[in-house]
C-alpha cells in the first residue's frame, strides 16, 4: 500500500521533530520498493517553508536533496483536484492538506502526517500519525 507524505511529515524529518524516525523508516522502505508519494502543492509547500525559514539557497540544496531520494512527486490533474475540493467543502480541510487526503483516497494509500486537522478525514482515509 502507498503511504503518502504530506507537509507537516517531510518538515518534521528535516527538522528532527517527534516523528521523523517514522518518516525516515518509510524512505528506507521506499528505498526497497514501498510507493512513497507526495503531490506536487507539497511540494511546494515545503520550498515556501525552507524559504521562509533558511532562505532561497539552503531551501534549494534541501530540496536538490529532496530530489534523490525515493519519493514520487505527483502532478495535480483534475481528478486530483475535483478530489480536494470536495475534501475542501465536506471535511473543512485546508485547501493544501486536502490535496494530501486526495491523493491517499484516489490511491487508496496511507496518508503519513503530524497535522491534526486530518482528522477531518480519519476514517474516509487510513492516516498514520507521525507524532
Amino acid at each position: 500500500m502507498a503511504k503518502i507524505l504530506d507537509t507537516s511529515a517531510l518538515w518534521a524529518y528535516f527538522s528532527k521533530e517527534p516523528g521523523y524516525e517514522k518518516v525516515r523508516d518509510l524512505f528506507i522502505k521506499a528505498a526497497s520498493g514501498q510507493a512513497l508519494l507526495m503531490t506536487t502543492v507539497h511540494w511546494g509547500e515545503m520550498y515556501y517553508l525552507l524559504v521562509r525559514d533558511h532562505g532561497d539557497q539552503e531551501a534549494g540544496a534541501i530540496c536538490a536533496m529532496i530530489d534523490t531520494f525515493p519519493l514520487e512527486i505527483i502532478p495535480v490533474d483534475r481528478e486530483l483536484a475535483r478530489q480536494a475540493a470536495l475534501y475542501k467543502i465536506q471535511k473543512k480541510l485546508p485547501f493544501v492538506d486536502s490535496f494530501a487526503a486526495a491523493l491517499a483516497k484516489l490511491r487508496k494509500g496511507e496518508l503519513v502526517t503530524a497535522d491534526k486537522d486530518f482528522k477531518a478525514v480519519d476514517g474516509d482515509i487510513k492516516i498514520i500519525w507521525a507524532v
